[in-house]
């Protein structure tokens, strides 16, 4: 784990995190930093997340650059949304829309706990599942060319940060709830601490500071911001009486009504 590894270089602690985040959140290939040991190794969430936001931003440039070229191009407002959305997908391997086809699942279609537990478990997607995939990528899709429509090369800097702050807001079922079963991926990262927390709330802070010097109404960060927190904020609760805690589903799951409710909550700051 990225506590045990030493530094080999100022800032390194920070770099092995950054650098954690990525493999764990993407399909990128990000190659072992000089002292960091063991780049499979389990992550250690009680400190990688700080950088989570960070990540976030990173994750979400190749979809931002798409969104920019397609619009040069003059693919339209639907097609670039599209496109850059299919981005964002491939950067990541689908994994938070993985663990919301099997959240959609396992609360739709199981009676007790353990039964939506084992539903979650099965690797096939059914109908809520497909349904629910469905919906988060017309949902991110249509929000996505409602902003180029409205405030064009603006939607690029508001995918960057909906895609940082979605990934933290994420951290709420991981910090709230106790792991849904003992051999899951949430019992074996770990809980991330107050100090993580702190840490990765500021630097979401910092994010939404670069979108708004970009041009993004202050009314339309407060309401992404909010919105976003709140949605994961409601898969937690969910998540809580439905299978009493967390897993990497429902986190999964958390990312993506948050990046829905910031895009949503951003619409609604712009005029039409």
């Amino acid at each position: 784990m990225n506590e045990e590894a030493e530094p080999a270089f100022p800032g390194a602690r920070l770099a092995y995190d950054l650098a954690g985040c990525l493999r764990f959140y993407s399909r990128l290939p990000v190659p072992a930093l000089p002292g960091e040991g063991d780049p499979h190794a389990v992550p250690d969430f009680r400190t990688l997340p700080r950088m989570l936001p960070l990540a976030g931003f990173l994750l979400g440039l190749p979809g931002a650059g798409v969104l920019l070229a397609a619009w040069g191009l003059g693919l339209g407002p639907f097609l670039a949304a599209a496109l850059a959305v299919t981005a964002g997908v491939l950067v990541t391997g689908a994994l938070h829309e993985d663990g919301l086809a099997d959240v959609a699942d396992g609360f739709g279609g199981g009676t007790t706990p353990a039964r939506r537990l084992e539903i979650m478990r099965d690797s096939r997607i059914g109908a809520y599942g497909g349904v629910a995939l469905m919906l988060s990528l017309a949902l991110r899709i249509g929000a996505l060319a409602t902003l180029l429509d409205r405030v064009e090369l603006l939607a690029a800097p508001a995918l960057l940060l909906a895609a940082a702050l979605s990934r933290s807001a994420a951290l709420a079922p991981l910090a709230l709830l106790p792991p849904a079963r003992a051999d899951g991926a949430g019992a074996a990262v770990g809980r991330p601490s107050r100090r993580t927390l702190a840490t990765a709330g500021g630097l979401t802070l910092l994010v939404a500071l670069v979108a708004l010097v970009l041009g993004l109404p202050v009314p339309g960060l407060v309401l992404m911001l909010g919105l976003g927190l709140g949605a994961s904020l409601a898969v937690t609760a969910l998540a809580r009486r439905m299978i009493g805690g967390q897993s990497g589903d429902v986190v999964g799951a958390a990312q993506q009504a948050a990046e829905i409710a910031a895009l949503i909550g951003l619409l609604a700051a712009v005029p039409a």
